[in-house]
């Protein structure tokens, strides 16, 4: 049975019972124990004749809540979100570059642009797919393992690992291993008491914890809220949606264009009449073999199966609404029956309509799944990150279970030769991590009937800067262009499987911005790989934003702004698209710019709970007066026709 203490009795044990050095691994995300690995941190500092070595990846916490403007914003919407969320100390430190000498944090996926100001994070970064995650970290003498865990009373001498069996359950026969070797290693667990209980792959016993702590954790869970879906996001979700083939399976990321494609599919599974209409009037024409071949428009008569590292909220919604149902099976001799629709219903009833690694979502997301009786929690099965992101290892059974697999994934530049970054900046800075991203690619690759897409922005705005998110080259990339597939934009699909280097030139010029077509094609051109003749076809020449916001001006209903919830109050999300606006269209620090804007502004009886919510309503001072002016002016620029 396991040792069942309190926070600091477990530092006690975990101090007397290891090395001078202690190589302790925490889940990615939301299954770290924040108080007991605050309560180890604090000890350590005060040992200098220890060590700590932090292995882990995506340590959450507040977003940081800046100055001026978006200081007003946040800070009562973070209260208000995340409450007594527990922040991991060492976090704050590793921001600012304060860690002590005898403690280090080594992780292979940071929270999307967090640290990207930390000399210390930055250094002691591992590039490592995730998939190779427990391998690495084993590799380095990891002998504690920390990690929440929910229990059930239904359940007893089982605990859960919720949100993250992901590498946990890939370490457990590694560290087996070392262990019968001598070697002295810890498994440590404290429940959370509203952690969603995850039955099947997920569930240990509790004797395969050598520390559990006495009290569980009461303290809100980090979630991630539902951020604004914009038109630009919700046209890639379109486009993408029309390759996604019935009876297939499906794979999607976190953040706005991954819920923009659930949107989507929610749309063609509920509205296929309004949906048609809308693809009608975008003209897929250009694309129409393409879908007809790979994908589809029609409503989901046997639906999808859902294989994603992070089960992400737009998964589990689609799950609720049908669209992801089909079901399989860990034996091969049903799933092979199931492939040819010979299973009877009792035995369908046990299959899995999900396989995810590692969830973190908005907090409607926890509740949901907390409130789903245990039985019907079983077809959404956590499991081990080696069996979603890999094929090898029953590899037989994948290949049937990911019929018409479609691998879906967000990067911030593409080059007009396919190769396509996500992870890292071209000065070397890393942005996030490569995470699974690369696994699934090769998937596409690897999977008969399969194929990934790449989906991105054509375009983005910064500080009044217009620039293309699709270029000639770039300094880094995630996915190399040998690996190149199908990439999707707002303005189209490129499908650039098998193509030559100057057909993969044309395809990604045509889904690209209409502002920088001709300097894009001059640069292909220069370097020899597009023909000087080389004339862009007119279909194409009009793609530009405002094209697109009238189609979204039209079909209304297939556009909402937070398609999958809201944690937002109708004046914030007001608030938060006027911020926005500001950040995309000037300088913050040119109070040149700044004033022009303001000259803009309309009178403060317009905006009332706005203002009162920022505590503008009586300005105090020049600067609180341009506030006012600013946000009034981007109210105003804002406000939905």
């Amino acid at each position: 049975m396991p040792h069942t203490c309190s926070i600091e009795r477990a530092v006690d044990e975990v101090l007397a019972r290891l090395p001078a050095h202690i190589h302790l691994g925490m889940p990615l995300g939301l299954g770290k124990p924040n108080r007991f690995a605050n309560a180890l941190y604090a000890r350590i500092k005060e040992l200098p004749e220890r060590q700590l070595t932090i292995y882990t990846a995506l340590s959450l916490g507040r977003p940081a809540l800046g100055d001026g403007l978006q200081k007003r914003f946040l800070e009562p919407f973070v209260e208000r979100v995340y409450g007594d969320y527990l922040e991991l100390d060492y976090l704050a430190d590793l921001r600012a570059d304060r860690l002590p000498a005898n403690i280090r944090v080594e992780q292979f996926f940071m929270q999307p642009g967090n640290l990207l100001s930390s000399h210390t994070a930055q250094q002691n970064y591992v590039s490592s797919n995730y998939s190779h995650a427990a391998r690495d970290i084993n590799a380095k003498g990891l002998n504690l393992v920390a990690q929440l865990v929910a229990e059930d009373a239904s359940r007893p001498g089982l605990l859960s690992l919720s949100c993250n069996p992901d590498i946990t359950l890939d370490l457990l026969p590694l560290l087996a291993a070392r262990r019968a070797l001598g070697e002295s290693i810890l498994m440590l667990g404290q429940v959370h008491g509203q952690m969603p209980y995850m039955p099947g792959d997920a569930e240990l016993e509790c004797e395969q914890f050598d520390l559990l702590i006495d009290e569980p954790e009461q303290t809100r869970l980090f979630s991630t809220p539902n951020m604004p879906v914009s038109v630009q996001d919700h046209f890639i979700g379109l486009h993408a949606s029309t390759l996604i083939r019935d009876g297939g399976t499906l794979q999607i990321g976190i953040g706005s264009m991954g819920d923009a494609l659930s949107a989507a599919l929610l749309a063609r599974q509920a509205d296929n009449q309004g949906y048609q209409a809308l693809l009608d009037e975008m003209d897929l024409l250009p694309w129409r073999e393409l879908i007809d071949k790979e994908g589809g428009t029609q409503a989901f008569a046997t639906g999808l199966y859902g294989c994603s590292e992070m089960l992400v909220n737009g998964l589990l919604v689609l799950a609720e609404a049908g669209v992801i149902r089909r079901r399989v099976y860990a034996d091969l001799a049903l799933q092979v029956q199931a492939n040819a629709g010979l299973l009877d219903e009792a035995a369908r009833v046990d299959g899995v309509c999900i396989h995810g690694g590692f969830f973190v979502g908005p907090q409607s997301f926890y509740d949901r799944l907390n409130e789903l009786p245990l039985a019907s929690r079983q077809p959404y099965s956590m499991s081990a990150i080696s069996f979603i992101n890999e094929l090898y290892g029953q590899e037989s059974l994948k290949r049937l279970q990911r019929r018409d697999a479609r691998f879906v994934n967000t990067v911030f530049s593409v080059t007009l030769l396919g190769a396509a970054a996500s992870d890292q900046l071209e000065d070397g800075r890393v942005v996030s991590g490569v995470g699974g991203q690369y696994n699934f690619v090769v998937q596409g690759h690897e999977l008969q009937g399969a194929r990934s897409l790449l989906i991105l922005r054509s375009w983005r705005e910064a500080a009044g800067a217009v620039t293309s998110n699709i270029l000639w080259d770039y300094g880094h990339c995630t996915i190399p262009r040998h690996l190149r597939d199908i990439v999707v934009t707002e303005y189209g699909i490129a499908d650039l499987r098998g193509k030559t280097d100057a057909e993969v030139i044309e395809a990604m010029i045509n889904i690209s911005d209409s502002r920088f077509q001709h300097s894009l094609i001059a640069e292909a051109q220069q370097a020899g790989k597009l023909p000087r003749n080389f004339q862009l076809d007119p279909r194409y020449a009009d793609n530009t934003p405002q094209v697109l916001q009238a189609i979204a001006q039209r079909h209304p209903k297939l556009f909402p702004e937070y398609p999958l919830g809201c944690d937002f109050s109708s004046e914030e999300r007001d608030l938060l698209r006027a911020l926005n606006w500001l950040k995309s269209k000037f300088k913050l620090t040119e109070l040149v710019d700044l004033g022009k804007a303001a000259l803009d502004a309309p009178p403060a009886d317009h905006f009332p709970a706005h203002l009162q919510r920022m505590e503008l309503g009586q300005p105090n001072g020049l600067r609180e007066e341009l506030y006012q002016r600013l946000l009034l002016a981007a109210l105003q620029a804002t406000r939905p026709a």
